[in-house]
């Protein structure tokens, strides 16, 4: 069977990576104002961030199911099976959406609840195409994305907390008295939720508590005897402030391939600039046990 690999932008993933992996990716659609952007499309991370950071509120949404049938259509012209690897169903509609158009496809697309967004979900898209180099069916692949959805773990310090204020997530006197005091959130995103996991003084030290984390979580995963990815993610404008988180995470895993990804849109939307996220998943492998 030949199979094509779908996700969506929530990945990190670009549509020019896209190409060199050989697979696609569904733009996420943002609405601010009137107008309608679609990631990687249309709306390049200069403009993301204007409009983040402006006085338009910039919202989330999710794929109408007419751009996913014609991306799927598109491809059973050439392949004859889909893997859809959407964002977490607790943090998104798209799953359930994806799941209820699928139907209409009598098995030819299978839809994987990978429960992960951002710099795990990059990697469990990677577990798909080493999943697909060892001759499993689209089916056979979401069975065991879903066996080990649930073995990774992220981590996002946010330096503004105007954005967690905007969307509910504190109330305006938390945000003001943290500003003051220079109150940084570190949040955890395992499975289905978003949770506050610490406060930190400075954004020095919450970087230093979010890879002192991520390391924990690793090593927990290499005691079971299991190889890791790890990954590291930010909404950061500069590129000198890119290159340094990146050093952090290198520095932490000197023996590991430590991927770099713009944070997702989805994500900055309610962290705001200058967050910087970083994750760990296990790998898989043909055979392992779960």
């Amino acid at each position: 069977m030949k199979t094509a690999i779908v996700t969506d932008s929530n990945s990190g993933i670009s549509q020019a990576e896209a190409e060199k992996l050989g697979i696609s990716v569904l733009p996420m659609p943002f609405i601010a104002g009137e107008d309608v952007y679609h990631e990687g499309k249309n709306l390049t991370t200069e403009r993301f961030y204007e409009l983040l950071t402006g006085d338009t509120v910039l919202r989330t949404s999710q794929p109408s199911p007419g751009e996913m049938a014609s991306l799927w259509d598109n491809l059973l012209e050439s392949y004859d099976e889909i893997l859809f690897i959407p964002m977490s169903s607790g943090l998104s509609g798209t799953y359930t959406s994806a799941r209820l158009l699928a139907e209409d496809y009598d098995g030819r697309v299978e839809v994987a609840d990978a429960r992960r967004i951002s710099i795990t979900m990059r990697h469990i898209v990677l577990d798909a195409l080493a999943m697909r180099e060892a001759g499993l069916s689209a089916r056979e692949m979401r069975e065991e994305i879903e066996k080990i959805a649930l073995l990774s773990i992220v981590y996002v310090g946010v330096e503004d907390l105007k954005y967690l204020k905007r969307g509910g997530r504190i109330s305006g006197a938390a945000a003001t008295v943290g500003s003051i005091l220079n109150i940084k959130p570190l949040l955890v995103i395992k499975g289905e939720k978003v949770e506050p996991f610490a406060t930190v003084r400075g954004s020095k030290h919450c970087k230093k508590r979010e890879v002192e984390e991520v390391l924990k979580a690793a090593q927990g995963f290499l005691d079971a005897g299991r190889k890791i990815w790890v990954g590291q993610a930010g909404s950061f404008p500069d590129e000198a402030d890119i290159e340094e988180w990146k050093k952090l995470g290198q520095e932490a895993f000197p023996t590991e391939t430590v991927f770099y990804d713009p944070l997702s849109y989805s994500v900055s939307c309610h962290t705001g600039p200058n967050a910087f996220g970083m994750g760990v998943s296990v790998r898989w492998e043909p055979g392992m046990k779960n």
